[in-house]
């Protein structure tokens, strides 16, 4: 499949599309492929995050922030999980391609589709993808895929074999020394950020199965910065969530030992998600969920469809001692 999208890809004027807060992983598979498949433009429909606004001013991507895809013989979908996280594009054609890393939703209706969920970034199929076309992976490519792999790995924290061979893979070819990587995704933290991570940390509400525990909480902004630091602070799995009018947005995150032990929050956020009719997924230990309702609400069932996770787990610990 790679092959066959590497020779679409090499005619045409494409538009290459990120999800709704793009992170550095959306960021640098688009630059990669418009990079190396010239006549490309990168539309991100509802903006960058921090980090990759910033990487963006680092690196000089345009990015558009209006598009009219119909203009584009080629509309390219990268590190997205579902039509809905792109929210304001009205309608993706038949012909585009798309390549994720996250939980097949079976919500895109396309001809090209392409995921594997075992990779922990979609920059790492990217890479795939340019070595199956026979392109020269220049250092600035390099650089971007490689910041996409340490901000989607929690810097390599989630790593996985596989990503770490394409990382250094990419720093012997292209000459790029390891701190290059991590400085062009370093950011200090700002003053509302440190404010909002405060604010969610003083609304936390948790509860406990065995010795694992669960926390929520609610913010205005930041919530993934939010969570990190609910995990720093004890708790094993963490939904943060805001309110934009009647719209609710969540991020959640697990600690690899949570993961290892058999939670699975892309599981946990896809189902609620399509009992709820939301938009969620992700990865084991991070992942989100946004669409129309209540966040209060979203956060309580959030809390014990995990706790019931965990009841599991307690179940088979208790067994396997016994045993």
């Amino acid at each position: 499949m790679l092959n066959r999208i590497a020779e679409e890809l090499r005619t045409g004027k494409k538009v290459i599309l990120v999800h709704g807060n793009a992170d550095m992983d959306a960021l640098g598979s688009a630059y990669a492929v418009a990079a190396s498949f010239p006549e490309a433009d990168i539309y991100a429909p509802n903006g960058l995050d921090r980090v990759s606004r910033m990487v963006a001013d680092k690196m000089d991507v345009r990015v558009l922030e209006s598009c009219d895809i119909s203009r584009y013989d080629r509309v390219v979908v990268v590190d997205t999980s579902s039509p809905e996280q792109l929210e304001t594009v009205p309608c993706i054609p038949r012909d585009s391609i798309v390549i994720d890393h996250h939980k097949p939703t079976g919500k895109w209706d396309v001809d090209m589709f392409f995921c594997d969920d075992t990779r922990t970034s979609c920059c790492e199929i990217i890479k795939d993808l340019l070595d199956a076309a026979g392109v020269t992976i220049s250092r600035d490519v390099a650089l971007m895929l490689m910041g996409g792999m340490l901000t989607d790995s929690g810097h390599f924290q989630y790593a996985k074999p596989a990503m770490m061979h394409t990382f250094a893979d990419l720093m012997v070819r292209c000459g790029v020394e390891m701190d290059e990587a991590t400085d062009l995704t370093r950011a200090s933290v700002s003053m509302s950020e440190k404010v909002a991570m405060l604010k969610a940390a003083s609304r936390i509400r948790f509860e406990r199965v065995g010795d694992m525990i669960v926390a929520v909480s609610y913010g205005g902004s930041f919530e993934a910065s939010a969570c990190r630091a609910i995990l720093a602070a004890g708790a094993d799995v963490v939904f943060v969530g805001s309110q934009r009018d009647e719209c609710f947005r969540l991020s959640a995150r697990a600690t690899q030992e949570a993961v290892r032990r058999g939670v699975h929050l892309g599981d946990i956020l896809s189902g609620i998600g399509e009992e709820t009719v939301s938009d969620g997924g992700g990865h084991g230990g991070a992942a989100g969920l946004s669409g129309v309702g209540d966040v209060e609400a979203m956060l309580n069932i959030c809390m014990g469809r995990t706790m019931e996770v965990f009841r599991d787990i307690k179940k088979r610990d208790l067994m396997e001692k016994a045993n």
